[in-house]
């Protein structure tokens, strides 16, 4: 098939984009708000990964056992994390210390010059 899709485009969406996706969301901003380095989010979602590779093959008879499917899915859903976690890191940064940085984007700030 592709190099994320295995079965249906449906069901990798509905799994991996919108519950695996929403909850590394969620997971990444946790993480930032509890002032977590970078490096466990990414150690979380390989665990994760798994994760979402075992509801493919335990509710649609997937192959459990596919590299290329758990790395992709996995880069997804790392994806998704990182993004959770700037977009909260960016808003912690520029509430707590308003003196020293500005946003500049939902994902960058700037020093206050």
């Amino acid at each position: 098939m592709s190099l994320f899709v295995e079965q249906s485009f449906w069901i990798f969406f509905i799994i991996t984009v919108v519950l695996g996706g929403g909850a590394a969301y969620m997971g990444g901003r946790a993480l930032a708000q509890g002032w977590r380095p970078i490096w466990i989010l990414l150690v979380y979602m390989l665990i994760f990964g798994a994760g979402v590779r075992f509801l493919h093959f335990a509710l649609f008879q997937a192959n459990l056992f596919s590299g290329q499917y758990y790395i992709s899915h996995t880069l997804i859903l790392i994806a998704f994390a990182l993004t959770g976690y700037r977009v909260t890191r960016v808003n912690q940064m520029t509430e707590k210390y308003p003196w020293l940085y500005e946003k500049t984007s939902p994902v960058g700030w700037k020093d206050k010059t």
